[in-house]
């Protein structure tokens, strides 16, 4: 079991860890210029007197959004955060603000105290634990900072579980992921096991897996903390490639001031809330 997400298959059940895959994993891109934290303005020209033209509901919408940890702390108070189809955002802020913990809640891996989290209009923060693994199979890619990659899989394996789990089938899904791994420079490790990788490799192997399914939102924590410049900069191009490709929504928690020049806006996450950057 690792952090809860998996179990071993038994002999007699080959597919349980596909089906007990707890992490899981479309609209051209759209760019539109940053507003106040969290909402984008509306596009230059348009007009208050405009008639009404029906839009898809954003792809990630959070209101008021509150979690604690214990009785005394209070980790995030009123967050309100939209990104819509084709939006670049990268979530800045200092270690232990819970920056992590927001995308955590986000993808339905945590609750929150109160609030709401819909993505593309569905309410991921009330639905019990097997709906909120569906859509995120379905919907999102989150590359992980601490990786967890299944270490009794091959990386092809690992890279294929999205796949999988909506119901690919293996003989598709196993070229179309290692296809994805020779994107991230690993197309000659498809039978390596994840031991024999190094923390870099391990990175680009989640990143495979998060991007392989054209997921509607990618949610990445730190995805270039363990490459090297020159192998980040390849990373934040094929992150920045499938969201132009796939019209999909980033949020990205960085440090790191080259991962968040690919964003269109760049929020701050303090104590007191979330804070737009110039």
């Amino acid at each position: 079991m690792i952090g809860g997400l998996w179990r071993r298959p038994m002999p007699h059940e080959p597919d349980a860890t596909v089906q007990n895959h707890r992490f899981a994993y479309r609209s051209p891109p759209m760019n539109v210029p940053a507003g106040p934290a969290g909402a984008p303005r509306q596009p230059p020209g348009a007009s208050a007197d405009a008639a009404e033209v029906p839009v898809a509901p954003p792809t990630l919408e959070v209101v008021d959004l509150h979690k604690r940890f214990g009785p005394d702390r209070e980790v995030l108070a009123g967050i309100g955060l939209t990104l819509r189809a084709g939006e670049r955002v990268a979530l800045l802020g200092e270690s232990g603000v819970g920056k992590s913990t927001l995308l955590n809640l986000v993808a339905g891996l945590e609750r929150p105290d109160s609030g709401t989290i819909r993505l593309a209009g569905q309410p991921i923060h009330a639905m019990d634990e097997d709906a909120a693994a569906r859509l995120r199979a379905r919907e999102i890619g989150f590359v992980f900072q601490a990786f967890h990659l299944l270490p009794h899989l091959r990386l092809w394996q690992n890279v294929a579980i999205p796949l999988l789990l909506a119901g690919v089938p293996a003989a598709e899904a196993r070229p179309r992921a290692e296809a994805m791994l020779a994107r991230v420079g690993l197309g000659d490790r498809s039978l390596s096991m994840p031991r024999e990788l190094s923390g870099g490799e391990q990175q680009r192997v989640a990143l495979a897996r998060a991007l392989v399914h054209g997921p509607r939102l990618i949610l990445a924590d730190e995805p270039t903390g363990n490459l090297d410049p020159r192998t980040g900069g390849a990373a934040l191009a094929l992150i920045d490639e499938q969201v132009r490709a796939h019209g999909a929504a980033l949020l990205m928690v960085t440090h790191s001031l080259q991962a968040a020049a690919i964003a269109e806006r760049r929020l701050r996450l303090t104590p007191a809330g979330l804070e737009t950057e110039a």
